[in-house]
Parts: structure tokens; sequence; C-alpha cells
């Protein structure tokens, strides 16, 4: 794991403002949110990821049954706050193995989700044919939220993507045959507003979706 920040866009290194830019620089992408460092899951760094973020934490909750929470990440720096976020948690598959799920919000332009769903980004644009049906629907505070196909993605994966709260929502499946988790209807909570709930999130360990 690095212990530095990062290009959200490719992981490459970034350059800290300066006297010659005032935000962080990417030598491929020019001006970034910084990437923070991962680091293992718990309870604690959940908790210093929602008290920063300026978006939702999305988590599944309750969780499906045998999955944990298996890491966060955040896109930002200390004068900006969290820009994107991604929420990992794995477990049993729906048809057998184990499988990861990343939740991702950002801002317009951010490119974290673009950059796990193995897409040219900042964000699903042309990848997604939204004038059929969405595919899979979630409900995100309560709110029902459509997702549509994300095309062009790795065959390692299934990628659906949407809007909720005004931000990009992507919601991205490990292996791609774990993508029929979508079709139960996850009931997704802004962890921002759980409170002491957050508490009783179960732990695993760190998925290496999150490290690639």
């Amino acid at each position: 794991m690095r212990g530095e920040p990062s290009c959200p866009k490719c992981g490459g290194r970034v350059r800290a403002p300066g006297l010659f830019a005032d935000t962080w620089q990417c030598a491929v992408h020019g001006g970034v949110q910084p990437l923070q460092p991962v680091v293992p899951p718990s309870v604690e760094a959940l908790g210093a990821v929602v008290r920063r973020a300026e978006v939702p934490v999305w988590m599944p909750w309750p969780l499906p049954v045998g999955w944990l929470f298996t890491g966060v990440a955040s896109a930002g720096d200390d004068r900006s706050g969290g820009r994107a976020t991604a929420v990992a948690c794995s477990g049993p598959g729906p048809v057998g193995g184990m499988g990861d799920l990343l939740l991702v919000t950002e801002e317009l332009g951010v490119g974290l989700g673009a950059r796990f769903a193995g897409i040219d980004g900042p964000d699903p644009g042309s990848y997604l044919d939204v004038d059929g049906p969405p595919d899979v629907k979630m409900l995100a505070a309560g709110r029902p939220t459509p997702l549509w196909n994300v095309k062009g993605v790795p065959e390692d994966r299934a990628v659906f993507a949407g809007e909720a709260r005004g931000l990009w929502l992507w919601a991205i499946v490990w292996p791609e045959q774990s993508g029929l988790l979508m079709y139960d209807e996850l009931v997704l909570a802004d962890l921002r507003e759980a409170g002491g709930e957050m508490d009783l999130v179960p732990c695993g360990a760190l998925t290496p979706r999150l490290l690639s």
C-alpha cells in the first residue's frame, strides 16, 4: 500500500499544490482530486472518510448475508474534502465463489469510477445507453435509483452507472457473474447519516480491488 496521494484516474504520482499550481497535479491528467492512501478496513478508517466526505458514502445496508466491508477510498484533500468515495464489500457470490462489489460516488470529472470500471474516463458518458429502460435499480437513501450497464468494460467485471443525489454512482462487481447480485435491488445507505449504526459494520480483510 502506498503512503502518499495518487492520481484517481491512473494511479500515478501527483504533485502537491505549490507556487505554479493551486491544485494537485498529475503529469498525465493535469489538475486532479488526489486519491488518498488506502488503509486496512476498520470502523475507524471508514469513519475518517465519512467525516471529510462532501459526497455520499454509499454502502449496502444491511449487507447481503455473509458479506463484509473490505475497504474504503477517498479522493480529495483537506482543503476540498472528499469529492469521490469508494466503498468495497466482499462475500459469497450468487453463483458460487467469492464476489467483490465496489460502490463509487463522485463529482463530475474526478475519474475514480472510470478507473475501477476499466474504461477511458472520466465519466461514463458514451458508455451508457440511457435511451432504454434501466438494467438494474437500487434504493439509495430511500429513493429509487436506476442504473444502466456500462459497455466496453473488461470481461472480468460487470459495471453499472447512474445518478444519485446529482452525482455519478458506479457499481462495479467482480467476477462478471456476480453482477447477478445487482438484480436484487440493493438498499444503499449514506453512511454520513448512519450515526451509531456504523459501529455495527462487519469488517474483513482489505480487498485487492482497491489497490489495482
